[in-house]
């Protein structure tokens, strides 16, 4: 199996086909195989990497806590990236992932040819800010003590029980490979990556100034990074925003045809030239016309 390795720590990754290079970034609940939809469609035009977190095996499980965060989870990114000898990749992540790409579109623009960031932002509200650390330490503290990841509390949680109304199937299968995530590596990236990575409101100029062709995909009952994807819109002048009717955080889930058109369609946009920087915007306008 083919593995990158950072600082003694062996991540785990898989190819399917050939052509322009996807890397995908899995959500907290998920894994490599959160992507399999999306992999199956878009591996008959492009060279699909799918990558396992640090704490998600096959990748390692550290039992330093000190070895996880969002700076590992974004330089991870590029490792795996590197160890498959991609210079530039369309990188398509979902919540974690989507956050840890739209870190690597402003860090790391040279690595990133165009980004898809579906459901990012949880816990970068400021109103929520600390709510949000909170809870993610009480629930690390939680799996620790038990010894395992508690599934089916978490699958069952607001923003994931549209996939179990619209995919019984699908929702069942969710909860059964997130109850096989150890405990050390949920709580410790539950903490130290959910817990402790900054607000996205921070990274404001930056975005501001990023010029990564970026789609924004989002839930509408998605409402812990509704707001924040609204705000990144207007603060992002290269992204587009989409938005799921009904539709809760695991949107490439809950109807993956949907999602997989999206994209293409956005790919499509990126690759003919038509996916323009949004023209600035002086502030007088009030909706009726221009002054």
């Amino acid at each position: 199996m083919p593995y990158a390795e950072r600082d003694g720590v062996k991540i785990y990754y898989e190819e399917t086909g050939e052509g322009t290079p996807i890397l995908f970034l899995h959500e907290y609940g998920g894994d490599r195989r959160s992507w399999e939809p999306q992999v199956r469609h878009f591996s008959r035009d492009h060279r699909c990497i799918v990558m396992c977190a640090r704490g998600y095996p096959p990748s390692d499980v550290p039992e330093d806590e000190s070895l996880y965060g969002q700076d590992h989870a974004n330089a991870d990114a590029i490792a795996v990236l590197d160890a498959a000898g991609v210079d530039t990749a369309i990188v398509i992540g979902l919540s974690m992932g989507g956050y840890t790409g739209l870190r690597l579109a402003i860090h790391y623009p040279d690595r990133v040819m165009a980004l898809v960031a579906a459901s990012a932002g949880a816990g970068s509200l400021r109103e929520g800010f600390q709510v949000f650390r909170d809870e993610a330490f009480a629930r690390s503290e939680e799996y620790l003590e038990a010894g395992r990841m508690l599934a089916e509390p978490f699958a069952n949680g607001p923003t994931r029980t549209q996939l179990k109304r619209k995919d019984i199937r699908g929702w069942e299968e969710f909860r059964d490979q997130l109850a096989e995530h150890p405990a050390i590596g949920a709580a410790y990236t539950l903490r130290h990556v959910q817990g402790g990575r900054p607000s996205l409101y921070d990274f404001e100029a930056e975005f501001n100034a990023c010029t990564v062709p970026t789609l924004l995909l989002v839930g509408d009952e998605d409402d812990v990074c509704l707001d924040v994807n609204v705000w990144l819109k207007r603060a992002m002048p290269t992204s587009g925003l989409r938005v799921f009717a009904k539709s809760g955080h695991l949107i490439n889930l809950e109807d993956p045809a949907a999602f997989n058109a999206e994209i293409a369609d956005f790919l499509r946009a990126y690759f003919t030239g038509a996916w323009p920087e949004r023209e600035p915007f002086d502030g007088n306008y009030a909706g009726i016309g221009p002054r």
